[in-house]
């Protein structure tokens, strides 16, 4: 069963430096983000070994979310051998999140 990877300063560089990897910035009071918590999960499991799902949450984790310039949540960003690749603010559907990620994969 996959599950998303959970980014912090220490492990996000190496986590996203190889293949797809989508990133939901996300806080713990966002109703938004809570919407498509189970999202994320879904996808975790759909593209375990294929891509990496992960998340940010931008209140433990600020110096990553400045980083990235994220000023609102969710921001989901798509990342291709460590560069950005694409993003998107705001919730979506699952269909949208991963037609994004098969797209880099292609």
């Amino acid at each position: 069963m996959g599950k998303y990877i959970e980014l912090t300063g220490a492990n996000f560089e190496a986590t996203l430096a190889e293949g797809v990897s989508l990133v939901d910035f996300w806080a713990p009071w966002c109703g938004p983000c809570r919407m498509i918590a189970p999202i994320v999960e879904e996808l975790a499991e759909d593209f375990e070994g294929i891509a990496n799902i992960c998340k940010v949450n931008t209140d433990e984790e600020q110096d990553i979310a400045v980083k990235f310039g994220i000023r609102s949540i969710p921001t989901i960003m798509f990342f291709k051998n460590g560069e950005l690749a694409d993003q998107i603010v705001g919730a979506q559907s699952k269909q949208a999140l991963a037609d994004r990620i098969n797209k880099l994969l292609a």
